[in-house]
């Protein structure tokens, strides 16, 4: 039996899977074990020379809804995962489990926000965890998602330089709009919020530990960064006429935090004299982007803040001024900096992504340098770094 399968570019056919069974007895390759989270629906792994891909069986109707709402979101957001196909077994009762299936390309480097929030570390990376979340509901909203259904199961993480970043992965229950109303935000947190109580509770009980000590509050501190993080990208500015500077450093402001700017609207006010500046703030990609734009790079908001720093430092000791000197340096120093090292991070870091391993070697080295009031060459830091084991952020590092 062969389901009826939409495909998008770029992915295998799929056509050799065993889809006349459904996934839950699927074994041997293309089959491989990746971690999860827990879900309502099953979930496979399968890999193939264009990557590794999760197979999620549902009912069909879901099914097109979570294809379609991914496609959409693929061009609002980089926070959601990227669709690969839609499986739609016609021999079966639409209405049915396993009618259905999604296909989405795996996460390259991310886990279950689950593992993170029960593992070892999560005391001291909880900061990190709110803010992640909490920006993921922001970019989500701004690119008129309504979630729906936002918890720990629901969502990825990965490191992102010292930070953390989270990707929506289940959208079955999304709504897309060209913009959200202030009712539907709210609605929005407030699932969010049952849904992370609901989480927390059960793995304290996982853990048998008392509902008293689970992370009950987790859910509104999440809620209270969100409120906080979308107050000052929605904040107006009125100035005088005179006060154009203003402009450019709220801009500059919003992109610091990793937003960019579609437009800026400047309104008359009834004085005459001032006007209202609104800004219209797109993803949280600006420094992801301009990473791309000078040097054809792909990386995470916060890993592309501190390359952009590092080629900044390498235009600085190189005296390169005009545009074009700019130009050829940093064609320089992406073949003579940034991919010696990459080879030699993959041949010898632990870790399962090169562009986080150079982050980190990034701060180890500033570090050094700071120690020593004194430039440390690359060479002579990496040597380091890999002698004391890779060290990288702290946790409570920016």
């Amino acid at each position: 039996m062969t389901p009826h399968l939409q495909i998008l570019p770029g992915n295998p056919s799929f056509l050799d899977l065993p889809w006349d069974r459904s996934i839950a007895s699927w074994e041997g390759p293309p089959i491989v074990e990746m971690p999860t989270g827990v879900h309502r629906h099953p979930v496979v792994f399968v890999s193939y020379q264009e990557g590794v891909y999760a197979i999620k069986e549902l009912p069909t109707r879901y099914a097109q809804r979570e294809f379609d709402a991914l496609r959409t979101l693929s061009d609002r957001t980089t926070k959601s995962a990227r669709p690969a196909g839609l499986v739609q077994r016609d021999w079966l009762d639409p209405h049915t489990e396993g009618s259905g299936a999604v296909i989405t390309r795996y996460v390259n480097h991310a886990f279950p926000y689950r593992e993170l929030v029960t593992g070892n570390g999560f005391g001291d990376r909880r900061d990190q965890v709110l803010d992640a979340l909490a920006g993921l509901l922001v970019e989500l909203h701004l690119a008129g998602c309504h979630w729906g259904d936002c918890s720990l199961s629901n969502a990825l993480y990965r490191y992102d330089a010292g930070a953390i970043e989270a990707i929506m992965i289940d959208a079955e229950t999304t709504e897309l709009h060209p913009a959200l109303s202030e009712g539907q935000r709210i609605h929005d947190l407030e699932i969010m919020t049952e849904n992370l109580a609901g989480d927390m509770a059960d793995i304290a009980a996982e853990y048998e530990t008392s509902v008293e000590d689970a992370d009950l509050v987790f859910g509104r501190e999440v809620a209270e960064r969100y409120q906080q993080l979308w107050d000052e990208l929605g904040e107006d500015l009125v100035i005088n006429a005179t006060e154009g500077y203003l402009i450019r450093e709220r801009v500059a402001r919003l992109n610091e935090l990793g937003f960019s700017v579609a437009d800026v609207e400047l309104i008359p006010t009834e004085e005459g004299n001032q006007v209202r500046m609104t800004a219209r703030v797109g993803g949280r990609t600006f420094h992801s982007q301009r990473l791309r734009e000078l040097v054809g790079i792909d990386a995470s908001e916060n890993q592309a803040r501190h390359l952009l720093s590092d080629i900044n430092y390498y235009l600085g000791k190189h005296g390169e001024a005009s545009d074009s000197g700019k130009a050829v340096a940093m064609v320089r120093w992406r073949l003579g900096v940034f991919e010696p090292i990459i080879e030699r991070i993959a041949a010898a870091w632990h870790g399962d992504d090169p562009i986080q391993g150079y982050t980190d070697l990034l701060h180890f080295r500033m570090s050094l340098a700071s120690a020593r009031g004194a430039d440390v060459p690359n060479d002579e830091a990496f040597d380091e770094w890999v002698a004391k084991d890779f060290p990288g952020f702290e946790p409570d590092a920016s």
